[in-house]
């Protein structure tokens, strides 16, 4: 069989703030220049010297980050500009405009069952309606956007969603581009496999096996680099990626790939619904899902980690209530090896 290659999408562009960071780091060079060698220098940057500038910029602002999943903003309930506008709208607009799966079992999924609206349900949906209920006094108020993986933060910066809830992972990266709450679950990258299959976990055994993951995932991230510091075989294709994690598991049932990286919260869930496949080996990260805003709408940063407080101190239905609903039946062990850390804000604006 022809395995299919596709290309990786190229950086995006990092806007603002990201232009004026790069300006800087171009205009320090320069007058470098001009300090050791005593004369003129033509100032006009090329392409090529634009992208060398912000390639430094980017690995010094890659190296500066540390623990992602504490770079947030205090809890507060008062509203802001960004919450105002979302009470301003009128009639039926007057909702929480929310980008969330559809296809991800228990977590972001359509249910068949729940009669002719096939509504959605899962735990992430749970945690959008506790917000909505918050900040506009109805958990109905929500318009929910099914959006892929790869759109997720194109979706917050063109402002086509108010938030997103959509098993999203706090990265250094993902920082520079939006801000995340706190975190309010913990997981890690797994291995899902056939039951059959001879590959172990994340090592040798993926040697000459195709994995597929989900474009612009934090899966597909750990893989490409693993494979740059040869911490994974050489021999391991990871061209196979998708719009959607679930489109992974259609890819391994067709046998069109070996193996599929993701989360292991939600790779159990697919294993919850396909009984051939399963977990292979331990999780090989550590990472935190948070709530994804534009950067600049600090109020509802802080509004969301005020709710994400109460949710978790809430023992009739918050965090733990909708665990047990969703997620105990396909993540083996109690909950505490899923429960986000105590929450720390270092972010200051």
């Amino acid at each position: 069989m022809t395995k299919a290659r596709r290309v990786r999408a190229g950086l995006r562009g990092w806007g603002g703030v990201g232009a004026m960071a790069t300006a800087c780091a171009v205009a320090l060079i320069f007058a470098l220049l001009l300090t050791c060698t005593g004369s003129a220098v033509n100032t006009t940057t090329t392409p090529a010297a634009q992208a060398d500038a912000k390639a430094a910029v980017d690995a010094k602002a890659a190296e500066d980050c540390t623990a992602p999943e504490k770079q947030t903003l205090s809890p507060s309930d008062a509203d802001g500009p960004t919450i105002e506008e979302i009470k301003n709208r009128q009639g039926e607009k007057r909702k929480l405009i929310v980008g969330v799966d559809q296809n991800s079992y228990r977590w972001g999924y359509r249910n068949p069952n729940s009669g002719g609206s096939a509504q959605l349900e899962g735990f992430d949906i749970d945690l959008v309606r506790r917000i909505a209920e918050d900040i506009l006094g109805d958990p109905d108020a929500v318009q929910f956007k099914a959006i892929p993986t790869n759109q997720r933060i194109p979706a917050i910066q063109e402002g086509r969603v108010d938030l997103v809830v959509r098993t999203m992972t706090i990265t250094c990266s993902r920082l520079e581009e939006v801000a995340f709450s706190a975190p309010y679950f913990k997981t890690g990258q797994q291995v899902l496999a056939p039951k059959s299959s001879p590959i172990e976990g994340y090592d040798e055994t993926l040697a000459n096996q195709e994995i597929c993951t989900a474009t612009g995932s934090t899966a597909y991230a750990k893989l490409e680099e693993d494979k740059k510091k040869g911490d994974l075989p050489a021999s391991t294709d990871i061209s196979t990626t998708v719009p959607n994690q679930l489109d992974c598991l259609v890819r391994l049932q067709l046998g069109e790939v070996d193996a599929v990286v993701n989360d292991g919260a939600l790779a159990a869930s697919q294993a919850a619904q396909d009984p051939t496949v399963e977990l292979k080996g331990d999780a090989f990260t550590t990472e935190y899902y948070g709530v994804a805003m534009k950067k600049d709408a600090d109020d509802l940063v802080r509004r969301v980690n005020q709710i994400l407080v109460d949710f978790r101190k809430d023992t009739e239905n918050g965090w733990q209530a909708s665990y047990d609903k969703w997620l105990s039946a396909t993540l083996v062990g109690d909950s505490s090896k899923s429960e986000p850390p105590v929450p720390e804000y270092l972010r200051k604006s």
